[in-house]
């Protein structure tokens, strides 16, 4: 059996098998699909720096709110990552949305292979690696990835098995848009913008929940979940229920994030940084796996609409700061990894003037 798996998995005709699959049949190594090339491997070396956490209880209060602006300015400019607490998602939803997903992943493969698709464009998509058809070499990840925003529009399409998943997943989902309308007014604050700057296209933007696995990897040294990357919209908010992300700081040295109980983990992507003109940047980060723990994460990306092109603000564009990207969309970027292969190629350089 063990045998005859290896063979699947590394099959380059597109055939289909999950991460979770080849764990529930007892595998013991991982196959040579997934080995990374040497210098892509975790290598275990991490920087200690201590990474920033913003309390959100105070962001209302008019007189404690600079402070908030302030440090989200800094860990944006220092790092293009920030964890959030207080941040007033209920730590019942939080949880729930984790057990739907993992209710969801634990399902037998015939019960998901109606949603399988290496189609960037669907709406609905269940999968393995980033593409299984495409991908030179694979990585330990199953996921599920669909739109939300807004919700109603697109729940009808999302997996009726578990039967809790819809609503937990729904709930998690309007909750997790409510609170990136509340950071971006935040992050626009921070950089001398209207809070309400563009506060229509952010209410009315795209959200794509990735509904991350990471099974436990017999051989974790050998390969990743996720290799480094940059998210490609405005910000990123991630639920996790174990330690495995990694940010690249502006050191270029590697960070463990820590799992902080009721915590959530903001991202800064692609299309902030066009956006700002390069004063923030996007933060490079990979997920790592391990041999103990199958891990959830479950990542709510937020762009403009569809076709809806970022530009970098007007008044973000000086003589101190030149014009230095083009303007870019969430349906360019699909355009992108329909062509590129994301270990290799970077979204971030296709939009700036002078790469």
């Amino acid at each position: 059996m063990v045998g005859r798996m290896r063979e699947s998995s590394a099959s380059p005709n597109g055939s289909f098998t999950s991460a979770m699959t080849l764990i529930e049949e007892g595998l013991t190594y991982v196959p040579k699909r997934y080995i990374l090339p040497p210098s892509l491997r975790p290598d275990g070396t991490l920087c200690n720096t201590c990474l920033p956490i913003v309390d959100l209880s105070n962001r209302k209060h008019p007189l404690l709110r600079p402070q908030i602006i302030h440090e989200v300015h800094l860990a944006c400019k220092k790092f293009g990552f920030f964890q959030v607490v207080n941040h007033g998602i209920p730590l019942s939803v939080m949880d729930d949305t984790i057990d739907a997903a993992s209710e969801f992943f634990d399902l037998p493969t015939q019960d998901k292979r109606h949603l399988l698709s290496s189609n960037v464009r669907d709406p609905v998509r269940y999968g393995t690696s980033l593409n299984h058809v495409k991908d030179k070499v694979h990585f330990w990840k199953d996921f599920l990835k669909h739109y939300a925003n807004p919700t109603s529009t697109w729940i009808d399409l999302w997996p009726s098995n578990p039967t809790c998943y819809k609503k937990k997943m729904g709930n998690y989902t309007m909750a997790a848009q409510k609170l990136q309308e509340e950071l971006m007014e935040v992050i626009f604050e921070s950089l001398g913008l209207n809070s309400n700057y563009l506060h229509e296209d952010i209410a009315q933007g795209s959200q794509v929940m990735a509904v991350n696995c990471y099974p436990a990897c017999p051989e974790p040294d050998l390969t990743l979940g996720l290799p480094p990357h940059t998210d490609y919209g405005m910000i990123s908010i991630i639920l996790q229920n174990h330690q495995g992300l990694q940010i690249m700081g502006r050191d270029e040295k590697w960070h463990s994030v820590p799992l902080i109980e009721g915590a959530l983990v903001v991202l800064l992507g692609d299309h902030l940084e066009v956006l700002t003109n390069g004063i923030y940047k996007s933060v490079v980060h990979r997920a790592t796996v391990n041999s103990e723990k199958k891990r959830i994460s479950i990542v709510s990306l937020h762009s403009l609409a569809f076709g809806k092109k970022v530009r970098p603000a007007s008044v973000l564009v000086n003589e101190q700061n030149i014009l230095s990207y083009k303007e870019g969309s969430f349906s360019d970027f699909l355009d992108f990894i329909s062509g590129e292969d994301i270990v290799e190629a970077k979204y971030i350089d296709k939009l700036k003037i002078n790469p």
